[in-house]
């Protein structure tokens, strides 16, 4: 599947993710500058803060209790399509995704 990533400097980098990956993963193995991942996806950081474009914040699942609290010690603001990216896993029903990463 393709996802998009629109940078800081608002160019957009699209990249293959193979299904299953999350896209924190995905993120860092493209080099997506702003997405860190310090704890490997574990939940505990909130350093791979990203916001889903709207036509695709429903698809990509219900934020979870924890990811929710989470979200509230992000760098940058929270907005409604908040999402960490480690809890988006890849499918086909993703394929084509929008993020956008925060600016500080």
């Amino acid at each position: 599947m393709k996802v998009t990533w629109t940078l800081r400097d608002s160019s957009t980098k699209t990249a293959n993710v193979a299904s299953g990956t999350n896209m924190m993963e995905a993120a860092v193995a493209n080099h997506i500058t702003g997405v860190v991942g310090e704890c490997g996806g574990n939940l505990s950081c909130a350093t791979c803060h990203v916001f889903v474009e709207a036509d695709w914040a429903a698809k990509t699942g219900e934020v979870g209790d924890f990811e929710d609290a989470m979200l509230d010690a992000t760098e940058a603001e929270r907005t409604n399509t908040s999402r960490l990216s480690c809890q988006i896993i890849a499918d086909e029903s993703l394929d084509g995704l929008k993020l956008i990463v925060p600016i500080l």
